[in-house]
């Protein structure tokens, strides 16, 4: 079956009387707010361990093991400082932010600007933190 779009649910949202029929026949759309799958699988690609990891992304150990396990979850900006450490790309990002029913990277925001092109352009955490406090934007960590 054909996912739907977001257009097509919101259509279909707005236009339902009875909210309980809309939810179990859209059940298979709605994101399940699970990011420990494709951050296992970002991790994987890396040659990190978790504890460098950890270090690389201004996080401790012990959060880092909680985010992984889906105890914890993580803000945006610790999901980007993740996504960054591991270097995910672009897409890989905003699908991780998207899965986490977080803001996606809007390039609009010169904040989120600054973070896009540091990882479009493979940058260090600590480059991008740079230069988000030299820009006067709020650091990732």
């Amino acid at each position: 079956m054909k996912q739907k779009s977001t257009s097509e649910l919101n259509r279909g949202l707005m236009s339902e009387a009875d909210l309980d029929s809309y939810l179990v026949r859209n059940e298979s759309s709605f994101s399940s707010q699970d990011i420990t799958g494709i951050l296992e699988y970002l991790y994987q690609r890396t040659d990190l361990s978790k504890a460098a990891l950890a270090r690389q992304a201004g996080m401790s150990e012990v959060y880092l093991h909680q985010v992984f396990s889906g105890r914890r979850k993580p803000s945006r900006d610790r999901l980007l400082c993740l996504c960054i450490s591991m270097k995910a790309t672009m897409e890989e990002t905003q699908e991780v932010l998207k899965r986490a029913a977080c803001a996606l990277l809007y390039p609009r925001r010169k904040r989120d600007a600054i973070i896009a092109h540091g990882i479009a352009h493979d940058t260090p955490l600590s480059e991008i933190n740079d230069k988000l406090f030299r820009e006067n934007e709020k650091t990732l960590f």
